[in-house]
């Protein structure tokens, strides 16, 4: 089981029998729009502030998950969730109705790996028969809680990413079917911190993350990028994406046909004006349920490293002086059965 010095390969992979994604108006305007599940055209989600919006939109994801996979939530022995805000409070008020025993994450926009990763641990060791995974964020809460409130009309620099309003959950069974996709390892994320200062530019501060836990994830289970038929990280957006390839290129692999980043893929900064791109936690969670599993259930990808990233950075660390550390979390994606689309 125990691989290296940070990964696992699993002897029980956690089957993914359930997922659903929620998103708001300009995620539905990107290139995943018809493939979100709902797209809410109500930024409020007919709450009465922002917050309450996240949570209702939490509520909303967890209860389509389960609905499409046909499984009562009295079933689900265990929920690993977070979001980006203090002490949870969009996790907190958002899954009280569900009643299903709840381990609160925060692992910034890394959450929905860390969410994945115990979960699949859970089910590997016997502890859960069923466990659901799930993050959000809103961008008028990220932006109200880590910048300035929308009503302030601050200017953003071009590196940039633009949070995404969205969230994804996934229910991880211990038994599933072979077409189904599986959580088969972790190489879990540690931090990194190589001096990046600048909240405006959390993939430069995310890069050298990620880079460390895919070089952990190759050197642990002695693979390299030929292994995977796509490498898919969370937000880093078009600044961290160079970052990352060019440290890749360095330690000699070449990641620039095999690599694809959420940020990147969810929203079109063309005619959509993201700057570098999405982030948050809602960012690799919606694209993992909307576009990531569905291409491999189709048999376009049968094995991929999921690696969502995240800047853990806050207010009051930012305020002092300090730098902004990274964490990625790696997950191995399997899908067995079936034939590979040529």
């Amino acid at each position: 089981m125990q691989k290296g010095k940070a990964s696992l390969l699993f002897e029980h992979p956690a089957y993914i029998i359930g997922m659903a994604s929620v998103a708001g108006k300009k995620e539905g305007e990107g290139p995943l729009g018809k493939a979100i599940d709902v797209v809410e055209q109500d930024p409020m989600f007919g709450s009465e502030n922002w917050e309450q919006a996240e949570s209702a939109m939490q509520k909303q994801a967890a209860d389509l998950a389960l609905e499409k996979g046909d499984i009562h939530r009295k079933d689900v022995r265990y929920l690993f969730a977070g979001d980006l805000l203090g002490q949870l409070i969009a996790t907190s008020f958002g899954t009280v109705d569900l009643e299903i025993p709840l381990f609160g994450l925060y692992g910034a926009c890394s959450t929905i790996g860390e969410a994945l990763s115990l979960g699949a641990m859970c089910i590997d060791g016997g502890h859960a028969d069923k466990v659901m995974a799930m993050a959000s964020s809103h961008y008028a809460t990220a932006e109200k809680q880590f910048r300035f409130p929308l009503g302030y009309g601050n200017q953003r620099p071009q590196c940039t990413t633009w949070t995404v309003t969205g969230c994804g959950a996934l229910v991880l069974s211990a038994k599933g079917k072979e077409e189904q996709v599986k959580v088969t390892g972790i190489t879990t994320g540690r931090m990194v911190d190589l001096g990046a200062k600048d909240s405006m530019n959390m993939g430069a501060a995310m890069a050298p993350a990620a880079w460390d836990t895919i070089m952990q994830n190759f050197k642990d289970l002695g693979v390299d990028e030929g292994w995977y038929d796509k490498i898919i990280t969370g937000d880093l957006g078009e600044v961290g994406k160079k970052i990352l390839l060019d440290f890749m290129k360095n330690e000699g692999h070449d990641l620039s046909d095999k690599h694809m980043d959420c940020g990147l893929e969810i929203y079109d900064n063309k005619s959509q004006d993201t700057h570098s791109g999405g982030s948050g936690c809602g960012c690799a969670a919606v694209t993992l349920c909307a576009f990531i599993l569905p291409q491999m259930l189709k048999g376009e990808w049968r094995r991929v490293l999921f690696v969502p990233t995240g800047a853990l950075l806050s207010t009051v660390s930012y305020n002092e002086g300090q730098s902004i550390p990274g964490i990625a979390h790696g997950v191995i994606l399997e899908r067995t059965g079936g034939n590979k689309k040529k």
